[in-house]
């Protein structure tokens, strides 16, 4: 097959589920760590990737929370805020809609309206400085339970940023039902938030029929296990329900124990909308670039095929339409311009 590295490279993309913490690179993970000496999280780069080594999705949590913890004003939230969409700048990515858990941050003592002034700030002059369009999804933390999810959707509906767009759920699935959080889904979608909840991740096709009903799930955030369920894909893709899948963050996590048998070729075959995304990719070793790569391999896709992979992530965005035709249309005319070379 032909090396589609360099296609994707520049390939002009959108990104739909991706981490705030979770994007921090070791340059600033280990600048935050250096700022919080009393922090376990190295300072040195070098040994962030072997602290970044998961046993199992509950190590997986562990350590993420412990670079949470590293968030402890106003200047490192702006920071890690402004830095994530300089990365992206680097990849072609045009939009994300970042998932951000507030929660983690206010109740560690940052003022709230601190917290909503930093993302908005590093938002504006991102889009300014890089051409970088960022939204956010504002998730609860499962695992903090019914507390955490009140205070998520206050903070969502009380103190809501410009660029909110929608409203999650996110930590692990195992001993966290969706249903206990669907009063707060249904708020939430009053309010004009789109439901977005992590689902299917490391449980089965239940949890992802709980969020199609109880939360009234517009994307599944992950939903890989939907391939064991006949039904559930043919719902999915009649309704056009789209799935952000994350490859490599899957084999990490041990959600998927070899990447050769990730489940994205049978909901691709099935007719699902599948959009690649990265997660969490620095703790990953990944990059919206190499998961584009990654799947490109698994579903055997030639450049026209991942330009296609592109165009089905803008159209599951939540851009408005003007934006959503803007970005198509670079997709086509620089793969049109490839092709032509």
């Amino acid at each position: 097959m032909t090396d589609l590295h360099p296609f994707i490279a520049g390939l002009p993309k959108a990104e739909l589920h991706v981490h705030h913490v979770g994007s921090a690179s070791p340059r600033i993970v280990s600048e935050l760590a250096a700022r919080h000496p009393s922090s376990k999280v190295p300072t040195d780069p070098e040994a962030l990737a072997d602290y970044f080594d998961f046993t199992d999705f509950a190590h997986f949590i562990d350590v993420y929370l412990s670079v949470v913890d590293l968030l402890r004003t106003p200047e490192d939230v702006r920071l890690l805020t402004f830095e994530i969409a300089r990365d992206m700048a680097r990849q072609n990515i045009r939009y994300a809609e970042l998932t951000i858990t507030p929660f983690s941050s206010t109740r560690r003592g940052i003022p709230e309206d601190a917290f909503m002034e930093a993302i908005e700030d590093a938002r504006k002059s991102a889009e300014a400085e890089f051409g970088v369009v960022l939204r956010w999804c504002f998730d609860i933390p499962g695992e903090a339970g019914l507390e955490a999810a009140d205070e998520t959707l206050r903070l969502a509906v009380d103190v809501r940023p410009e660029g909110l767009v929608s409203f999650g759920l996110g930590g692990p699935e195992i001993g966290v039902p969706r249903p206990q959080f669907k009063p707060h889904f249904e708020r939430a979608v009053a309010e004009g938030l789109h439901s977005v909840p992590h689902a299917g991740e490391t449980t089965g096709p239940g949890t992802v029929w709980d969020a199609l009903k109880e939360l009234r799930a517009e994307r599944i955030g992950h939903g890989i296990s939907s391939a064991q369920d006949a039904e559930l894909m043919a719902y999915l893709a009649e309704n056009r329900i789209p799935l952000e899948v994350c490859p490599t963050s899957n084999i990490a996590t041990r959600a998927v124990t070899d990447i050769e048998l990730h489940p994205i070729r049978t909901l691709v075959s099935a007719g699902v909308l599948v959009t690649v995304n990265s997660d969490d990719p620095p703790m990953f070793g990944t990059d919206l670039n190499n998961e584009y790569a990654v799947a490109a391999r698994l579903l055997e896709l030639d450049e026209r095929g991942v330009a296609g992979l592109a165009k089905g992530a803008v159209e599951a965005s939540f851009l408005d339409q003007a934006g959503k035709d803007r970005l198509n249309n670079e997709i086509d005319t620089y793969t049109a311009q490839w092709l032509a070379k």
